[in-house]
């Protein structure tokens, strides 16, 4: 039977989405803004509609747009990617409601986990260790707030439910500066994403940030892809990552690992999925659940080689897949680099156009990107210009090779990120793998 998928994003990730509905013999439909027009993955889809204005609001969050763009072009399903639509439960229920298959996770389970504060109470039945913390409505009574947060003890962070991208969250050292903290965070939180609502946790201080990639047939099945190190981030936006995880206490991972492997069985969960810990002293501390797929997920597809993407879609439109543990096999190390439309020193977004540019290739080196010489880098969506990944026999081999990879790789026309990235891996702290979430702001003052 033959299928037609709309890719409701841009960029790499819908790249990404095309390759594999290609090599599956799936049509697919391209939407873009007025001003992403030569989009890469545009020239490739079988169809194009153009959906709205440069703002995500009037295009890419535009749910009547994209919906009408599906009508349209009479397609069977809609792939979300990341970012974006990916994780609004209001979106998969109207896909679905709409009669096109929302690939990934049905709305229910979405807002479930979705919800930081809903999750955590969640995963909490399934011996997921959690970060201690109060997830109840906050009280006006002040005094009462500060006895919540003495009890969980200084230093806490405060955090938007509805969160996401290190925005929403506040770190609270003393109780002086509680209240006016909880005020802050609710504005923001409420300004980025029409939700005020906050919790409190502990702050866990000096972790490591460690992910676990599932995947669910939706049906009661599912299996583990291992572990992610993604540690090396600014302002909790993540730059390096690799898998698997190493220097983990293996009793611990194996308990965590067959945790959420049943928590994902029990819920039925469909699709790609990624459980989220802090780690710290050997334990694992769940922190919130992806319920799409991830940027870093080719580090997991290199050491694996398991198409995510691939099983997303076959898994959606019921074209038989069985997910079995024990065909999944590990194989040496992957490091991807994220770069970015920025300057390495101030971090400050570089849009303009591309005039030259050459990419990284050779054995081992993987590259994921939606640029082209004569791109234009628009003002108006994500930095991401490209990743980079090398898989090697071992993480040093891996190092090297990425080097090696960014030496070859350059762009013109515009500022990016990548010599900080030669940096970090030039560095004896990353090199040495004793890095944790506080390593750019701690080595490099970023």
């Amino acid at each position: 039977m033959a299928f037609k998928i709309l890719i409701a994003n841009r960029g790499e990730i819908a790249l990404r989405a095309l390759r594999a509905c290609r090599e599956l013999g799936i049509k697919t439909v391209g939407v873009y803004s007025d001003v992403d027009k030569d989009l890469k993955h545009l020239k490739f889809a079988d169809e194009t509609v153009c959906i709205g204005p440069a703002s995500p609001a009037e295009s890419y969050l535009n749910i009547p747009s994209i919906l009408s763009a599906a009508e349209l072009t009479e397609v069977d399903a809609i792939y979300p990617g990341y970012g974006f639509l990916s994780e609004n439960y209001e979106f998969a229920d109207q896909c679905n409601k709409s009669g096109f298959k929302f690939i990934g996770p049905n709305s229910e389970t979405i807002q479930k986990m979705g919800d930081k504060i809903t999750a955590k109470n969640y995963v909490k039945k399934y011996n997921i260790p959690i970060v201690p913390g109060f997830s109840d409505d906050i009280p006006d009574d002040e005094s009462k707030v500060k006895d919540i947060v003495n009890e969980i003890g200084y230093p806490v962070i405060l955090k938007a439910t509805a969160g996401g991208g290190g925005r929403g969250m506040r770190v609270v050292v003393n109780e002086e500066d509680l209240i006016n903290l909880i005020e802050i965070t609710k504005k923001e939180a409420l300004n980025s994403f029409g939700n005020e609502k906050i919790y409190i946790e502990k702050y866990i201080q000096n972790p490591r940030h460690i992910e676990i990639q599932i995947i669910g047939d939706g049906k009661g099945d599912a299996i583990h892809l291992g572990t992610r190190d993604c540690s090396v981030q600014r302002r909790h936006q993540k730059i390096i990552e690799e898998a698997p995880a190493i220097n983990l206490n293996m009793q611990n991972l194996n308990k965590t690992l067959e945790a959420c492997v049943n928590l994902c069985k029990e819920i039925k969960y469909e699709g790609a999925g990624t459980l989220e810990f802090l780690y710290e002293n050997n334990e694992f501390y769940f922190i919130e659940m992806n319920t799409r797929i991830q940027v870093e997920h080719p580090v997991t597809e290199m050491i694996t080689g398991f198409d995510i993407v691939k099983a997303q879609i076959k898994i959606a439109l019921g074209i038989n897949y069985d997910l079995e543990q024990s065909k999944v096999n590990f194989k040496g190390h992957a490091i991807e680099c994220r770069i970015n439309a920025e300057d390495p020193e101030t971090f400050q977004p570089c849009p303009g156009l591309i005039t030259k540019m050459h990419t990284a290739g050779g054995f081992g080196i993987r590259y994921d990107s939606h640029i082209y010489s004569g791109y234009n880098v628009t003002p108006y969506y994500d930095s991401l210009l490209a990743k980079i990944i090398t898989q090697a026999n071992s993480r040093g081999s891996s190092i090297k090779r990425m080097l090696s990879a960014l030496d070859e790789f350059f762009v013109e026309g515009i500022k990016t990120n990548q010599p900080l990235h030669q940096k970090i891996l030039n560095d004896d702290v990353y090199i040495n793998n004793m890095h944790t979430i506080n390593y750019l702001e701690n080595e490099f003052n970023k």
